[in-house]
């Protein structure tokens, strides 16, 4: 069940700030076992459930439902549409993907100028975002614009598969595989109450999470994320991050928090006592939802368990299957282990 919920999760469009068909397939899933369920003003989706053991807003699970994507800036004469990118891409895998844009969902592919035409000195740089463009098939200006006003967004339509041994490759698993843990936690008889918050607006800054860290007031706070693997060929050891089919990454530090250090220990200890794999980020890098947790007036502890993802933020990026499993797992122990705590 939970590799098919990411599965579908991966094939919706969600680029930050147009969540609204991914957000709607959230709500619709996690309806029937919530007990109290809201959208807040920026658009995250809040979810309580009560537990076996009543302890309030005491512990919040978190997970991003926005995905990297295009924005439509301008259209050209000729009928091209021209774009900023929403979220950290690199420019270098935008050449000749396939997008949808807006909420018609019209197929376009992002164009540059012929190879043929390309100077030596061109061809040795990669272009810049502005040199790039949206190709409809509109014949001019008229026509693109009766299909796309400025403002719509463009999101990669990369297909969703399984291949290798025990891989799938999809668009959008930053962070569709943690909302899909966070909604098979909400299937479950749960040992205390969770409020399980499925944030907006996480690749332009975490501004969904903020205005739900000071909205619900938790004291723990768990993010399920993703995180960029680097276990690749001709990358130095030192800068590979964490690698696929390891277990969940429980990181220490990143570049926006820092673990909270008794829930980093808890973590470890309960997948070493459980013979679940797990590792740390060897390199510091990338940042989450928790660094806003974080810094909230009275502060909150967290603790982060991300997914291994080679390619981030890419039409097609590749996980381990095993991985989401084992992040299951250790999250569903996690909050055991707080409402154990609590008994005490």
């Amino acid at each position: 069940m939970l590799i098919d919920t990411i599965k579908e999760l991966c094939a919706l469009s969600g680029v930050s700030s147009f969540e609204d068909e991914v957000r709607a397939y959230l709500k619709e899933k996690a309806a029937p076992y919530a007990d109290a369920l809201r959208v807040d003003a920026m658009g995250s989706l809040i979810v309580f459930k009560k537990g076996r053991r009543s302890t309030g807003n005491k512990l919040l699970l978190a997970a991003h439902m926005d995905e990297v994507g295009l924005i439509v800036k301008n259209v050209t004469d000729d009928g091209y549409l021209k774009f900023f990118c929403v979220g950290g891409i690199d420019r270098r895998v935008l050449i000749g993907k396939n997008v949808f844009v807006g909420k018609k969902a019209i197929p376009g592919v992002i164009g540059l100028k012929a190879y043929h035409l390309v100077s030596e000195d061109e061809e040795k740089k990669v272009p810049k975002v502005e040199d790039l463009y949206i190709d409809i098939g509109a014949r001019d200006r008229e026509e693109a614009e009766k299909q796309v006003s400025l403002g719509e967004f463009a999101a990669f339509s990369g297909d969703v598969a399984e291949f290798g041994d025990g891989f799938i490759k999809a668009k959008a698993l930053d962070d569709r595989v943690g909302c899909a843990v966070m909604l098979e936690l909400l299937k479950e008889d749960l040992p205390m109450d969770c409020t399980f918050a499925f944030t907006v607006q996480e690749e332009v800054g975490c501004r969904g999470a903020f205005g739900t860290a000071f909205s619900v007031t938790p004291e723990i706070a768990l993010v399920l994320e993703t995180t960029t693997a680097a276990d690749l060929a001709g990358v130095a050891e030192h800068k590979q991050v964490c690698a696929l089919g390891k277990g969940p990454v429980v990181p220490f530090m990143d570049g926006g928090s820092v673990a909270d250090r008794k829930l980093f220990e808890l973590t470890r200890e309960l997948a070493e006592k459980h013979d679940i794999p797990w590792q740390t980020k060897h390199y510091i890098a990338g940042g989450n939802d928790a660094s806003v947790f974080q810094r909230t007036k009275e502060g909150v502890r967290t603790v982060v368990m991300s997914a291994a993802v080679r390619y981030l933020h890419a039409p097609s990026s590749v996980a381990c299957k095993k991985d989401f499993d084992d992040i299951l797992r250790l999250a569903r122990l996690f909050i055991g282990a707080i409402a154990a705590e609590e008994e005490a």
